[in-house]
């Protein structure tokens, strides 16, 4: 059973999915893929990770780096899940290229190379955004693409979480704007 809570940021409303092992989910609302694996089932309770989840948020909107973690239940393919926990150990106020996640994976996999694009798909069907860290995944060439939330809200997160964005920069055109 999915269970569902909304949460108020300072960038707008944010929905939250869990179920019995963990958070599932985290979209602002009128995201792609927004609530993507939610079925008409889902109930409407508050959870006490949901509580844990919203006092994290309360952190991060602060301006502050959380100092716990939250149970989180990933219902990817198996690929996509790696990619998730490539991207959970990403710090914060840091980026990463879809490249540096392709070699690691290739790497753990024991593989000559990854498709970056590959992760690319993985990295945009995040479904626990902000938590799961998909906003500090920028282009090889610095290019500020693939945020399902959208590049002004992927902008807003680096710059709360300090990242150097100095070398960053948004693409006049392109699929993942």
């Amino acid at each position: 059973m999915q269970y569902t809570s909304h949460y108020q940021s300072p960038m707008g409303g944010i929905l939250l999915a869990a179920d019995h092992a963990g958070l599932t989910g985290l979209w602002f609302e009128g995201q792609k893929y927004f609530a993507s694996h939610l079925g008409p089932d889902c109930e409407e309770k508050e959870l006490p990770v949901f509580q844990l989840a919203k006092r994290w948020l309360d952190t991060y909107f602060s301006g502050k780096e959380p100092d716990f973690i939250i149970p989180l239940h990933f219902t990817g393919t198996g690929f996509q899940n790696e990619v998730w926990e490539i991207l959970c150990s990403i710090p914060y106020g840091h980026t990463m290229t879809y490249g540096e996640i392709a070699k690691q994976l290739a790497a753990k996999r024991g593989l000559k190379h990854m498709s970056a694009q590959a992760v690319g798909g993985a990295v945009g069907h995040n479904k626990i955004s902000i938590i799961v860290p998909c906003h500090r995944v920028v282009g090889t060439n610095g290019s500020l693409t693939g945020y399902a939330g959208g590049i002004d809200k992927k902008v807003k997160l680096l710059t709360l979480e300090k990242a150097d964005t100095r070398f960053l920069f948004i693409p006049k055109k392109g699929t993942a704007l």
